[in-house]
């Protein structure tokens, strides 16, 4: 498997693998089912001639660099839909200088030094695959990429804590092929999983795949070890401390603007054996809404707790004819599981069930698959000039019915507005608390290249207000970068943000790590 996967090649402009891309066909026939949206897809881009690097690190380092063009195209952004859509229509111009692989940290360490004296900006890269604009730099000046995927390694096991303390550029198929030996797992699984790295999840406050119970990636950190420009900074191992404010919570999402996040202990556990998995479909999404919010509340703990609209739920193949689908999900390694205390609860509020025991067949299968494809399908779209895109949010439950009802509304307005024909806004509960939800929409709407980046910065520039307006969080889990910061400025008290300068005036005193970002 592994022999299998180091022959498959990243796509540069898109999401994933190159041999996963949509082809032509199936582009325009899925195209053609979204109205105003081109059916001939643009082609894929060769990658365009880039300019000369501007920065020349120094010869201790040239042997943990590379200029070479399909590497840097590759770390120019990350893979949101704006930087699909730059990157199809040949805009590199934001290409970084350099890219720099460093083996350990006394790399990352000298790349931090020979930067500062240079004045070049230095951009942390895990698995790049940011969609917030979090792995670019929009500076004037020269930048290097900083990919930290060679800290790849799991370099201890502490069975008898149960933790594991990880390099952070440890993607996360990596992590789970060195921890299944020991017979455990971080049980951590963002979308992005196959893409992505420990140090991004961390310094971006990752949420997973888990609907509820630890989900984010704060909740299973015993301790991290940072390289600063000044310093390095490293915790102690603890379950849990009352000593003053956490150092770890400075670096869980600091979005590689205060340090470089180079090891963690986390808390791992065993691999699950046990799954009962079953979903529900519902007429009225108020009743489904209803129910899962008693879920959540009764104090029960699922691995899966995800409610999809009508739109949602169609677009997913979960179900058809106008239903609402709740896909509920059990797991365990110390026994057998079920989830009938749900879905009595579901079914008390008018849902009926499509039970299956081991999530291989029907809407739970359906739901798994699309969630898995999705972003290959936004990339095949996009390249049909369509304007396809998602935000996610968090808000208590008092508010969930009023924000999903006026994010549909308003956002939906916005997309007809900008485009001219009918766009959609589907809504999926990802994470639920007993106090409240993270709503997920995908915005959808024909359009035409040259018009997509435009149109979609105005269609964002509602949804951030609507999110504002009812003091929804502008993100549960895909972090600030630099396409949130007008929201994140919003949402955050004004003595933070002064308090958050200090702290990188402190910390990165000639202002190399990651510019833009948070501040």
């Amino acid at each position: 498997m592994l022999g299998r996967m180091e022959q498959r090649t990243r796509s540069w402009w898109g999401w994933g693998w190159t041999g996963e891309a949509m082809a032509d066909e199936a582009c325009s026939a899925l195209a053609a089912g979204l109205p105003g949206c081109a059916t001939d897809p643009v082609p894929v881009p060769e990658v365009p001639e880039l300019r000369a690097p501007r920065a020349a690190p120094p010869a201790a380092l040239a042997g943990l660099c590379t200029a070479e063009p399909a590497v840097r195209a590759g770390h120019t952004y990350g893979k949101a839909f704006r930087d699909v859509v730059r990157a199809l229509d040949g805009d590199l111009s934001g290409a970084p200088d350099v890219v720099v692989l460093p083996r350990t940290e006394d790399d990352v360490a000298a790349v931090l030094d020979w930067a500062g004296d240079a004045g070049v900006a230095v951009v942390p890269y895990g698995g790049g695959s940011s969609v917030v604009g979090g792995t670019e730099y929009r500076g004037e000046g020269p930048w290097v990429s900083l990919d930290l995927t060679r800290l790849d390694r799991v370099l201890e096991v502490d069975a008898t804590s149960r933790a594991a303390r990880v390099q952070g550029g440890t993607l996360g198929p990596g992590l789970e092929d060195q921890l299944r030996p020991h017979g455990l797992t971080l049980r951590h699984f963002p979308q992005s999983f196959e893409f992505s790295t420990v140090g991004g999840w961390l310094a971006t406050r990752s949420g997973g795949h888990y609907a509820m119970g630890p989900t984010h990636v704060d909740d299973v950190v015993e301790s991290l070890r940072v390289v600063t420009p000044v310093g390095v900074s490293e915790s102690w191992r603890l379950p849990a401390s009352g000593a003053g404010p956490s150092p770890d919570r400075l670096f869980l999402g600091s979005e590689g603007a205060l340090g470089v996040i180079t090891e963690a202990w986390l808390r791992v556990q065993r691999r699950p054996e046990h799954r009962a998995s079953a979903a529900v479909r519902f007429v009225r999404f108020p009743d489904a809404l209803a129910a899962v919010r008693e879920i959540a509340q009764s104090g029960v703990t699922l691995a899966n707790c995800r409610l999809l609209d009508h739109g949602e739920a169609h677009f997913s193949g979960a179900a058809s004819g106008g239903h609402a689908v709740l896909v509920l999900g059990a797991e365990s390694a110390h026994g057998p599981v079920d989830v009938a205390g749900p879905l009595e609860i579901a079914l008390a509020h008018g849902g009926v069930a499509e039970e299956c025991t081991d999530g291989r067949d029907g809407a739970v299968a359906s739901w798994r698959s699309a969630f898995l494809r999705m972003p290959y399908l936004r990339d095949g779209l996009a390249r049909c000039g369509a304007i396809v895109e998602t935000f996610e949010t968090a808000c208590t439950w008092d508010t969930a019915d009023v924000l999903v009802e006026a994010v549909r509304t308003e956002v939906g307005a916005a997309a007809r507005e900008v485009c001219g024909v009918d766009g959609i806004v589907n809504c999926r509960l990802t994470h639920l608390y007993p106090d409240g939800p993270a709503p997920y929409f995908t915005v959808l709407a024909g359009g035409r290249p040259g018009m997509q980046l435009g149109a979609w910065d105005e269609i964002r520039a509602a949804a951030t207000e609507v999110l504002g307006r009812h003091r929804a969080t502008i993100t549960h889990h895909h972090a600030v970068g630099r396409d949130h910061r007008p929201g994140y400025d919003r949402q955050r008290p004004d003595l933070f943000a002064a308090s958050l300068r200090a702290v990188k005036a402190v910390l990165d005193p000639r202002g190399v790590l990651n510019p833009g970002v948070l501040v």
